[in-house]
Parts: C-alpha cells; structure tokens; sequence
C-alpha cells in the first residue's frame, strides 16, 4: 500500500486552536494529549486519501466463475464532508467476474469500500465511486454497490433522528440491463 503523508503538527496547532475557540482550555489534565490524539486519529480516519483502488484490487484469480460474488454487510465508517462527523453502517458489494472467468479476493472487495469511506465523503458519491472502480479495474460483466447507513449529522445535531438510514445504490453492466440479475442481487442483500 502507499503511504500517506499528513502533516501531524498542523493537526494539532488547529485542534489547539478549536479547543480555544469552543472555551476550552488545552492544558488542562484531561485535554492536553488531545490534539496528538485527534492527528493520529485523522491520519488514520482519511488514509484513503492516499489510496487508489489499483492499490487494493492488485490480484485476480482465474478460476473459470461466472455467476454472482457478492459479500455483504461489509462495516463502513466514514466522515461527512459537510460537517466532519461520522456516518457507519453497512455495504454490499457484488459483481460478475468478466470473461475470463477471474475473482478478486473477497477481502479486497472490503479494502476497496474502505479506500472511498476513509476519506472526507457522501455517501452517493462513495457508493459510485466503488462501483465505478471495480468496473475499471477488474473489468467485471456487472457490479452493484448497496450502502445503508447513519449519518451522525442527522442524529446528533440538525433535525436529529436517531437510527434514521440513508440507503444509496450503484448498478453497472448486467445488474443495469437485467432486472432478473439486479432482483436476484436485492434478494441475497435484503435477506439476512
């Protein structure tokens, strides 16, 4: 994987400077390793950025498969790029292997939602981009990309509503031109 540069100093001059901004005091006992903490954590909570799907999708197996591959309830954390909050749920990602008859490895299909959740995102734009890239990088005869989740600017401040979900959708190839195919994928998601 690459390695993602993220000045850590300026991190925690600017979490100093929020913590003064809101009436806190950064010195005090409880908040003086705080803005070490928040750096460490942000470089870690937007690695992504330095991520290509190339970097994740790096190996195929030929193994002559040519039905449906899908993995689901895949963990999602990600941040709203409205407000830097966290929104979580879950994703579904399915494919059909392309001509060749070729598979990913099914942890790379987790790596790669983590590669677009780990960075400042909406959830639209993600669960396009994921589709998007397993149609560029493995070639695929179709993809679908399912992402349910709650967006902690809902919940814990705007109108907030609690366990409110926002369900997005991405469909290319074969799940696009088949609604029996696209069916057959919602049933396999939906029935846990």
């Amino acid at each position: 994987m690459t390695q993602y540069d993220v000045d850590l100093g300026r991190i925690e001059k600017a979490v100093r400077e929020i913590l003064y901004a809101i009436g806190e005091d950064p010195d005090r006992d409880g908040l003086i390793e705080t803005p070490s903490r928040v750096a460490r954590a942000m470089a870690e909570q937007y690695s992504g950025l330095g991520l290509k799907p190339e970097d994740v999708l790096n190996k195929v197996f030929d193994v002559d498969h040519d039905e449906m591959v899908l993995v689901r309830d895949i963990e999602v954390y990600s941040t709203c790029e409205h407000h830097l909050v966290p929104f979580h749920g879950q994703a579904h990602v399915g494919y059909i292997p392309n001509e060749r008859g070729q598979v990913t490895g099914l942890s790379k299909l987790a790596r790669l939602v983590d590669v677009f959740a780990r960075r400042p995102q909406v959830q639209e734009r993600m669960t396009s981009q994921i589709a998007d890239a397993l149609m560029r990088v493995l070639d695929p005869r179709g993809v679908i990309v399912v992402v349910e989740a709650e967006h902690l600017c809902m919940t814990m401040r705007g109108v907030r509503k609690p366990g409110a979900k926002t369900v997005t959708s991405a469909v290319r190839g074969d799940f696009r031109t088949s609604d029996k195919t696209r069916s057959e994928a919602m049933a396999l998601i939906i029935g846990r």
